[in-house]
Protein backbone atom coordinates (compact mmCIF):
# COMPACT_ATOMS: atom_id res chain seq x y z
CA UNK A 1 0.00 0.00 0.00
CA UNK A 2 1.57 3.49 -1.50
CA UNK A 3 -0.04 6.99 -1.24
CA UNK A 4 2.61 9.42 -2.90
CA UNK A 5 6.54 8.57 -4.62
CA UNK A 6 8.03 12.34 -4.27
CA UNK A 7 10.73 14.13 -2.98
CA UNK A 8 9.89 15.57 0.93
CA UNK A 9 11.44 17.69 3.24
CA UNK A 10 8.53 16.99 5.69
CA UNK A 11 5.86 14.17 5.49
CA UNK A 12 4.15 13.82 9.10
CA UNK A 13 1.53 11.11 8.25
CA UNK A 14 4.18 9.08 6.17
CA UNK A 15 2.27 8.68 3.03
CA UNK A 16 5.78 9.83 0.98
CA UNK A 17 8.30 7.64 -0.40
CA UNK A 18 11.35 9.36 -2.06
CA UNK A 19 11.65 8.46 -6.04
CA UNK A 20 15.10 6.87 -4.99
CA UNK A 21 13.73 4.87 -2.39
CA UNK A 22 10.76 3.50 -4.80
CA UNK A 23 12.88 2.59 -7.57
CA UNK A 24 14.79 0.45 -5.13
CA UNK A 25 11.69 -0.94 -3.77
CA UNK A 26 10.81 -2.23 -7.31
CA UNK A 27 14.32 -3.51 -7.34
CA UNK A 28 14.31 -5.77 -4.56
CA UNK A 29 11.02 -7.23 -5.89
CA UNK A 30 11.88 -7.77 -9.12
CA UNK A 31 15.37 -9.51 -7.51
CA UNK A 32 13.13 -11.85 -5.85
CA UNK A 33 11.35 -13.03 -9.11
CA UNK A 34 8.44 -10.95 -7.63
CA UNK A 35 6.21 -8.92 -10.40
CA UNK A 36 4.02 -6.15 -9.23
CA UNK A 37 0.16 -6.41 -10.39
CA UNK A 38 -3.00 -4.60 -9.86
CA UNK A 39 -5.56 -5.67 -7.46
CA UNK A 40 -8.04 -6.60 -10.39
CA UNK A 41 -5.19 -9.01 -12.43
CA UNK A 42 -4.05 -9.98 -8.76
CA UNK A 43 -7.57 -11.65 -8.23
CA UNK A 44 -8.05 -13.08 -11.50
CA UNK A 45 -4.62 -14.92 -11.08
CA UNK A 46 -5.67 -15.90 -7.90
CA UNK A 47 -8.80 -17.56 -9.06
CA UNK A 48 -7.24 -19.03 -12.03
CA UNK A 49 -4.04 -20.41 -9.74
CA UNK A 50 -1.28 -18.36 -11.36
CA UNK A 51 -0.48 -15.69 -8.78
CA UNK A 52 2.51 -17.30 -7.64
CA UNK A 53 5.13 -14.68 -7.85
CA UNK A 54 2.69 -11.66 -8.08
CA UNK A 55 2.34 -8.75 -5.82
CA UNK A 56 -0.58 -6.48 -5.26
CA UNK A 57 0.63 -2.64 -5.78
CA UNK A 58 -1.50 -0.15 -4.67
CA UNK A 59 -1.49 3.58 -4.38
CA UNK A 60 -4.61 5.25 -2.24
CA UNK A 61 -5.74 9.00 -2.93
CA UNK A 62 -4.37 9.66 -6.68
CA UNK A 63 -1.56 12.02 -6.16
CA UNK A 64 -0.28 13.48 -9.31
CA UNK A 65 2.98 12.10 -8.66
CA UNK A 66 2.14 8.63 -9.54
CA UNK A 67 1.61 9.66 -13.12
CA UNK A 68 5.16 11.82 -13.44
CA UNK A 69 7.08 9.77 -11.04
CA UNK A 70 5.89 6.23 -9.88
CA UNK A 71 4.75 5.35 -13.43
CA UNK A 72 7.66 5.66 -15.88
CA UNK A 73 9.54 2.90 -13.23
CA UNK A 74 6.31 1.20 -12.99
CA UNK A 75 6.58 0.23 -16.99
CA UNK A 76 10.52 0.32 -17.08
CA UNK A 77 9.82 -2.76 -14.59
CA UNK A 78 7.05 -4.15 -16.37
CA UNK A 79 4.93 -4.17 -13.33
CA UNK A 80 0.86 -2.99 -12.84
CA UNK A 81 -0.35 -1.00 -10.14
CA UNK A 82 -4.00 -0.03 -8.79
CA UNK A 83 -4.57 4.06 -8.38
CA UNK A 84 -7.34 4.47 -6.12
CA UNK A 85 -8.75 8.17 -7.29
CA UNK A 86 -11.16 10.42 -4.98
CA UNK A 87 -13.40 11.39 -8.01
CA UNK A 88 -14.14 14.53 -6.79
CA UNK A 89 -10.57 16.04 -6.14
CA UNK A 90 -9.41 15.23 -9.74
CA UNK A 91 -7.01 17.70 -10.47
CA UNK A 92 -7.30 19.90 -7.13
CA UNK A 93 -5.26 18.94 -3.98
CA UNK A 94 -5.74 16.49 -0.88
CA UNK A 95 -7.79 18.87 0.82
CA UNK A 96 -8.78 16.14 3.93
CA UNK A 97 -5.81 16.20 5.15
CA UNK A 98 -3.29 18.65 7.42
CA UNK A 99 -0.09 17.87 5.92
CA UNK A 100 1.64 19.42 3.17
CA UNK A 101 -0.68 19.77 0.02
CA UNK A 102 -0.16 17.83 -2.93
CA UNK A 103 -1.52 17.92 -6.12
CA UNK A 104 -3.76 14.98 -7.44
CA UNK A 105 -3.91 13.48 -11.19
CA UNK A 106 -5.89 15.77 -13.73
CA UNK A 107 -8.49 13.91 -15.78
CA UNK A 108 -5.63 13.61 -18.55
CA UNK A 109 -3.31 12.33 -16.10
CA UNK A 110 -5.76 9.32 -15.38
CA UNK A 111 -6.49 8.34 -18.62
CA UNK A 112 -2.41 8.34 -19.59
CA UNK A 113 -2.25 6.23 -16.40
CA UNK A 114 -5.02 3.81 -17.84
CA UNK A 115 -3.90 3.92 -21.07
CA UNK A 116 -0.20 2.34 -20.16
CA UNK A 117 -2.40 -0.19 -18.11
CA UNK A 118 -2.52 0.59 -14.68
CA UNK A 119 -5.89 -0.26 -13.15
CA UNK A 120 -8.11 2.67 -12.55
CA UNK A 121 -10.48 2.23 -8.75
CA UNK A 122 -12.13 4.53 -6.40
CA UNK A 123 -11.77 6.04 -2.97
CA UNK A 124 -14.85 7.69 -3.05
CA UNK A 125 -15.84 10.65 -3.76
CA UNK A 126 -14.45 13.20 -0.94
CA UNK A 127 -12.20 10.97 1.14
CA UNK A 128 -14.61 10.31 4.05
CA UNK A 129 -14.20 8.36 6.54
CA UNK A 130 -17.34 6.13 5.58
CA UNK A 131 -18.30 5.01 9.10
CA UNK A 132 -19.54 8.10 10.55
CA UNK A 133 -21.82 8.74 7.00
CA UNK A 134 -25.63 8.19 6.38
CA UNK A 135 -26.90 5.17 4.32
CA UNK A 136 -27.80 7.93 1.39
CA UNK A 137 -24.01 9.76 1.39
CA UNK A 138 -22.87 6.23 1.77
CA UNK A 139 -24.17 4.96 -0.95
CA UNK A 140 -23.45 8.13 -2.96
CA UNK A 141 -19.78 7.83 -2.15
CA UNK A 142 -19.64 4.16 -3.42
CA UNK A 143 -21.56 4.30 -6.32
CA UNK A 144 -21.03 7.88 -7.67
CA UNK A 145 -17.26 8.15 -7.81
CA UNK A 146 -17.49 4.71 -10.33
CA UNK A 147 -20.17 6.26 -12.08
CA UNK A 148 -17.00 9.34 -12.80
CA UNK A 149 -14.15 7.03 -12.99
CA UNK A 150 -16.01 4.71 -15.48
CA UNK A 151 -17.18 7.67 -17.37
CA UNK A 152 -13.57 9.58 -17.26
CA UNK A 153 -11.76 6.60 -18.71
CA UNK A 154 -14.50 4.50 -20.47
CA UNK A 155 -14.21 1.73 -19.07
CA UNK A 156 -14.97 -0.27 -15.80
CA UNK A 157 -14.26 0.47 -12.39
CA UNK A 158 -14.51 -2.85 -10.08
CA UNK A 159 -12.17 -1.86 -7.34
CA UNK A 160 -13.02 0.36 -3.88
CA UNK A 161 -10.55 1.17 -1.27
CA UNK A 162 -11.59 2.32 1.83
CA UNK A 163 -10.32 6.16 2.77
CA UNK A 164 -8.03 5.95 6.02
CA UNK A 165 -8.59 2.38 5.81
CA UNK A 166 -12.27 2.66 7.76
CA UNK A 167 -14.62 -0.17 7.54
CA UNK A 168 -16.83 -2.25 9.10
CA UNK A 169 -19.66 -4.86 8.10
CA UNK A 170 -21.78 -2.60 6.79
CA UNK A 171 -19.16 -0.88 4.59
CA UNK A 172 -18.06 -4.20 3.22
CA UNK A 173 -21.64 -5.10 2.09
CA UNK A 174 -22.18 -1.55 0.62
CA UNK A 175 -19.64 -2.32 -1.31
CA UNK A 176 -20.44 -5.63 -2.28
CA UNK A 177 -23.93 -4.10 -3.07
CA UNK A 178 -22.70 -1.31 -5.57
CA UNK A 179 -21.42 -3.73 -7.50
CA UNK A 180 -17.22 -3.53 -6.58
CA UNK A 181 -15.56 -6.68 -7.51
CA UNK A 182 -13.88 -6.39 -4.52
CA UNK A 183 -12.58 -3.49 -1.60
CA UNK A 184 -9.21 -2.53 -0.09
CA UNK A 185 -9.09 -2.54 3.66
CA UNK A 186 -5.94 -2.53 5.91
CA UNK A 187 -6.31 -4.34 8.61
CA UNK A 188 -9.60 -5.83 8.85
CA UNK A 189 -11.78 -7.38 11.24
CA UNK A 190 -13.20 -9.67 9.50
CA UNK A 191 -10.99 -10.48 6.10
CA UNK A 192 -12.78 -11.04 2.70
CA UNK A 193 -12.89 -9.75 -0.57
CA UNK A 194 -14.98 -6.37 0.11
CA UNK A 195 -12.12 -6.66 3.23
CA UNK A 196 -8.95 -7.28 1.49
CA UNK A 197 -5.71 -6.79 4.02
CA UNK A 198 -2.63 -4.52 2.53
CA UNK A 199 0.89 -3.80 4.28
CA UNK A 200 1.59 -0.28 4.19
CA UNK A 201 5.22 0.67 2.16
CA UNK A 202 6.94 3.61 3.42
CA UNK A 203 10.01 5.43 2.85
CA UNK A 204 11.98 3.88 5.62
CA UNK A 205 11.25 0.32 4.37
CA UNK A 206 14.62 -1.31 2.57
CA UNK A 207 15.56 -4.82 1.81
CA UNK A 208 15.50 -6.53 5.57
CA UNK A 209 11.66 -4.47 6.55
CA UNK A 210 10.09 -4.95 2.92
CA UNK A 211 10.82 -9.14 3.39
CA UNK A 212 9.73 -9.21 7.32
CA UNK A 213 6.68 -7.05 6.05
CA UNK A 214 6.49 -9.65 3.15
CA UNK A 215 6.14 -12.60 5.19
CA UNK A 216 4.25 -10.95 8.19
CA UNK A 217 1.12 -10.17 5.59
CA UNK A 218 1.02 -13.99 3.61
CA UNK A 219 0.66 -14.69 7.57
CA UNK A 220 -2.07 -12.74 8.09
CA UNK A 221 -3.47 -13.48 4.74
CA UNK A 222 -3.09 -16.84 5.56
CA UNK A 223 -4.74 -16.63 9.22
CA UNK A 224 -1.73 -17.56 10.95
CA UNK A 225 -0.67 -14.27 12.31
Amino acid sequence: MYHSVDHFDEDPHLVTVSPARFERQMAWLRARGLRGAGMGELLAAHAAGRARGLVGLTFDDGYADFATRALPVLVRYGFGATAFIVSGRIGSFNAWDDGPRKPLMTADQIRMVADAGMEIASHGRHHVSLPATDETELREELEESRAVLEDLIDGPVTGFAYPYGHAGAREAEAARAAGYDYACHIRPDRPGRHALARTYVGDRDGPLRLRAKLVRHELRRRGRG
